[in-house]
């Protein structure tokens, strides 16, 4: 009775350690998954020259000169580590009045792509805003991805 008792606790021993090593094994492809890169803000504000709404993904020096020329031609260009780093952004294109914006709050890696998810804001309904013309965007740099970047928008849940 007592080797009985003795083998079927080396079983369920047995059992526990494959369960454990299939849990952390599921853990660790999981993390591999659904990484968050740090990001940080290169430029974020209300004016550019960027007219139209667009979503960009820059990865070498020469993309990088050519929007910054188009953004903000007479602001020194931030240097950026290309070897590095890439940067992503959005632009809000016009917007007819003060109250809209734009900010990128959170980038993760899903899979093979980067995600890249942004909360975008507008004046609320009845609010009195400044009637000019504003370009909301924002620009920040990430860790070298070589794969597909998305954008995805989501609800801003910082009250």
């Amino acid at each position: 009775m007592a080797v009985a008792a003795r083998d079927r606790s080396k079983v369920l021993r047995s059992r526990w350690r494959g369960t454990l090593a299939l849990s952390l094994g599921a853990l660790s492809i999981m993390s591999m998954s659904a990484q968050t890169p740090a990001f940080t803000t290169i430029a974020k504000g209300d004016a550019s020259g960027q007219q139209e709404a667009k979503q960009v993904t820059i990865r070498t020096a020469a993309e990088w000169k050519a929007l910054w020329k188009d953004h903000s031609p007479t602001e020194k260009m931030p240097a950026v580590d290309f070897a590095k780093n890439m940067v992503v952004g959005m632009f809000l294109g016009t917007k007819p009045s003060a109250g809209h914006a734009v900010e990128i709050v959170n980038v993760r890696t899903e899979d093979k792509d980067l995600i890249v998810e942004y909360v975008q804001k507008q004046p609320g309904r009845g609010t009195m805003a400044a009637q000019i013309l504003t370009e909301p965007f924002h620009l920040v740099a990430v860790a070298k991805h070589a794969g597909t970047v998305r954008f995805i928008s989501v609800p801003d849940t910082r009250k």
